[in-house]
């Protein structure tokens, strides 16, 4: 096994299960001194975004189903900290709200305590939950947002400092497809994914001169919330809109895999081979590791006189030819075959 990040201290937010848990135990087997993170030891049987209301809802085979898919994702800081100790790394657990200022001191503050410094941090926390944006209450976006990008950036504000001290450091951002809208409804979602985009490609032009590199990558895997999208359409109460527009699951569970796939090249992200490797966003799924395009224009109108003032009637005449010819709005491209 190569050691590339021999030495290196990392940080994983959202590390107890899932996704973050998986890249946490890659960083360590490639070296890295890991300090795992999340909010609070897990509960036997805790539920994630099912509340007990839905759960009950459910008909007894797809209960036990929930209960035997959550106990294998069960876990949390402490017991992925165990995992790679056990297998002959170095691993801190730090129970900490990363949507909580002074708990993200303190994440980055074990770090430094514990192992002298902070080189990486991988952002995976994150919150989510279904609901149509007519119905959405202010609790359910609060809590999402607070996770992305604002606590993401609370650990950074901590964790950066060392870096630029140490001349060295990588950022990798947890974000989401949803950044682009989809047929799901979790506007709220989207709009946390996409400021972990427009926050994590603003500080890389930031950081650049200081050999510290900041990318997003959107991951498509099977965890614990992978559970709940399955079912959640299957516990609603009456008059309660379902998850995708459509009514059908946005990606069935059994088709999802396992995230391990892709935590070499979030690794790969962390090494001196990847230095010139900023300010990106990539897809990533077990088999497949995709690159964004960055925005640009595909149309344009320009004024002929920069005295002439444009007019609505100007727009209605020229709008169709020369800034919407070929164009597709996005809930249309959704509907288009791949």
């Amino acid at each position: 096994m190569s050691r590339h990040l021999e030495g290196k201290v990392a940080i994983v937010t959202g590390s107890g299960q899932g996704i973050g848990r998986a890249i946490a135990k890659h960083l360590a087997s490639e070296g890295a001194k890991v300090i795992t993170n999340n909010r609070k030891p897990v509960k036997p049987g805790e539920l994630h975004i099912l509340s007990p209301e839905k759960f009950e809802r459910l008909t007894p085979e797809l209960k036990e189903w929930v209960r035997k898919e959550e106990d294998q994702f069960a876990g949390d800081a402490e017991t992925t900290a165990a995992a790679i100790r056990e297998a002959g790394g170095e691993a801190t657990a730090c129970f900490a709200d990363i949507t909580d200022w002074d708990d993200a001191k303190r994440l980055v503050d074990t770090a430094v305590k514990t192992y002298g410094s902070v080189d990486i941090v991988v952002n995976v926390a994150g919150a989510f939950g279904f609901c149509a944006v007519e119905d959405m209450s202010k609790e359910l976006w609060d809590r999402v947002v607070a996770v992305k990008p604002t606590g993401y950036f609370y650990v950074l504000r901590h964790a950066i400092p060392y870096m630029i001290k140490n001349n060295w450091g990588r950022i990798v951002n947890c974000s989401s497809g949803a950044f682009l809208g989809s047929t799901i409804r979790q506007s709220e979602y989207g709009a946390a994914n996409a400021g972990v985009i427009g926050f994590t490609r603003s500080i890389a032009y930031e950081l650049r001169d200081y050999n510290i590199t900041a990318n997003i990558f959107c991951p498509a895997a099977r965890t614990r919330a992978a559970i709940d999208m399955e079912v959640f359409d299957k516990a609603l109460a009456a008059g309660e809109k379902s998850s995708t527009l459509t009514g059908d699951v946005f990606m069935h569970f059994d088709d999802t895999p396992l995230p391990d796939g892709f935590c070499p090249f979030i690794s790969y992200l962390c090494t001196d081979a990847a230095k010139d490797v900023t300010g990106t966003t990539f897809f990533t799924i077990d088999g497949m590791v995709g690159r964004y395009s960055d925005p640009e224009f595909c149309a344009m109108i320009v004024k002929e006189n920069r005295e002439q003032q444009w007019t609505v009637d100007y727009f209605m005449e020229n709008a169709p030819e020369k800034l919407f010819n070929g164009y597709m709005c996005a809930p249309d491209k959704a509907k288009q075959p791949r």
